[in-house]
């Protein structure tokens, strides 16, 4: 079992935190079912997450042999279900102690049997041949203005060599490859993440030569790229609590007012990274009473600055004081959709031929409105939201319930290493170290203590 991220801790055998729900005291308890074991531990604030429910976060700053006993108390009685019971061991996040039956691992978390975007993704390699990507992609994709890092993974270490200029986005894959690593056993496979924004395949599945499996974060409809979660939610999960930024759980405590004393307006802050961003303002210009749209920063479009204005910087969860919020997209897919979608307000999206992972789950008119890529009907929409507001509503809230069960920290963790699963089932020949790769190797943590009670050794020790 692991336990979430967090930020410094404090020593404690028994962690407490209260808060009041009402005039009632709510208390979390957290302790080691052993009483002989002591356990620093860090529990921030419950979030409140206004419907019910709240999240409770913690982060471990050893190894819990006997696991760990988590009560729930409102007054003195137990509530939701609790106790609740994690068996021991119990992991902190910096542990390496990597579960060698990755199966046991992905039931433990509850991973899904099939995931469609893995399954779509994959159809177009049923064989992939490492000579061939080895030959192709730096010639292809690693130019001086390539963003392309290929990666080789062997015996659970991670190793890895920069093919072009723009590559310092790979601390982001380099961390989820190895907190996955310390986590379970990955299987041995050589692949080639394109750190850049657009999607790099578009060769046809009928072409010669065909399409190679490059992995990105962001997919579109005229390309074949692998996709894994974004950067961006991958970084958010793993710094949950300790990063300065918004995480993926902190939103679900902070989603403003309640929805019947939110401003029913269309709501948009961001950067001048697409025309219709532009076009969102001045529309807004020209309809304030349904819309509240600015531009934050200007790059691609500076002349349009005096004319329509910069806007002032906006905390993302004041966002949600809006009942309604415009997703446009940014150069691809806009990366703060899946925090919009765990807001509580009505996500209008534009359509769009990029995407992440998890897109292909959700539906229009039953999880989001949907606006045409060049805005026409988008005041149309607002009208709409405004004289329905009992279905605007609904389409809210299982937009929000659908969008917390598929960017589930867990659920991050299953897709990753599911696609990296599949891909290796692929694999033609054996994964290769190659020429100009270096090992990366895993964070120090000395301040956290790390028992690792696996029974057999990693495989390079048999």
């Amino acid at each position: 079992m692991r336990e979430g991220s967090g930020i410094p801790p404090w020593d404690a055998s028994l962690l407490e935190n209260e808060f009041f729900q009402g005039q009632t005291l709510f208390k979390v308890v957290i302790k080691s079912l052993s009483p002989k074991e002591l356990v620093r531990i860090h529990i921030p604030k419950p979030l409140d997450r206004n419907d019910g429910t709240f999240l409770m976060r913690y982060r471990m700053y050893e190894t819990v042999n006997e696991g760990l006993k988590i009560e729930v108390l409102y007054g003195d009685e137990h509530v939701a279900q609790s106790p609740y019971i994690l068996k021991g061991p119990v992991y902190h996040e910096y542990c390496e102690c990597p579960e060698e039956d990755p199966q046991a691992w992905q039931k433990t978390l509850s991973c899904p049997t099939k995931e469609p975007q893995i399954a779509k993704d994959f159809a177009s390699f049923p064989s992939i041949n490492l000579q061939q990507m080895l030959n192709e992609v730096p010639k292809r994709f690693g130019d001086e203005r390539g963003a392309i890092v290929h990666y080789t993974i062997l015996n659970n270490h991670i190793y890895r060599r920069s093919l072009g200029k723009y590559t310092d986005f790979k601390m982001f894959s380099d961390e989820i490859l190895l907190s996955l690593a310390r986590k379970v056993l990955l299987p041995d496979l050589e692949f080639y993440v394109n750190l850049g924004d657009w999607p790099l395949e578009h060769r046809k599945v009928n072409e010669t030569p065909g399409p190679l499996p490059i992995i990105s974060w962001c997919g579109s409809l005229d390309s074949r790229d692998v996709i894994l979660p974004t950067y961006d939610i991958t970084h958010s999960t793993l710094e949950a609590m300790r990063g300065v930024t918004n995480d993926l759980l902190s939103i679900q405590g902070n989603t403003g007012p309640s929805w019947i004393n939110k401003t029913e307006k269309a709501f948009f802050r961001g950067r001048d990274s697409r025309e219709e961003r532009l076009q969102l303002v001045q529309l807004a210009k020209e309809n304030p009473q349904l819309l509240d749209a600015g531009i934050t920063g200007y790059f691609f479009f500076q002349e349009k600055e005096k004319e329509l204005g910069k806007a002032k910087l906006i905390g993302f969860f004041d966002f949600f004081k809006y009942k309604y919020q415009v997703n446009v997209d940014g150069t691809v897919a806009a990366y703060r959709y899946p925090y919009l979608m765990l807001g509580d307000s009505l996500v209008l999206k534009q359509d769009s031929p990029y995407y992440e992972h998890f897109y292909l789950a959700l539906k229009p008119w039953k999880h989001y409105v949907p606006i045409k890529r060049n805005l026409s009907d988008l005041l149309e929409k607002v009208k709409w939201a405004k004289e329905n507001d009992g279905e605007a509503k609904k389409i809210a809230k299982e937009g929000q319930l659908t969008a917390r069960e598929l960017l589930q920290p867990h659920r991050l963790y299953c897709y990753y290493y599911r696609v990296l699963q599949k891909y290796a089932e692929r694999q033609s020949s054996k994964p290769e170290i190659r020429d100009g790769m270096e090992l990366v190797p895993q964070p120090k943590d000395n301040e956290s203590i790390c028992q690792c009670h696996r029974k057999r050794p990693l495989r390079e020790e048999l």
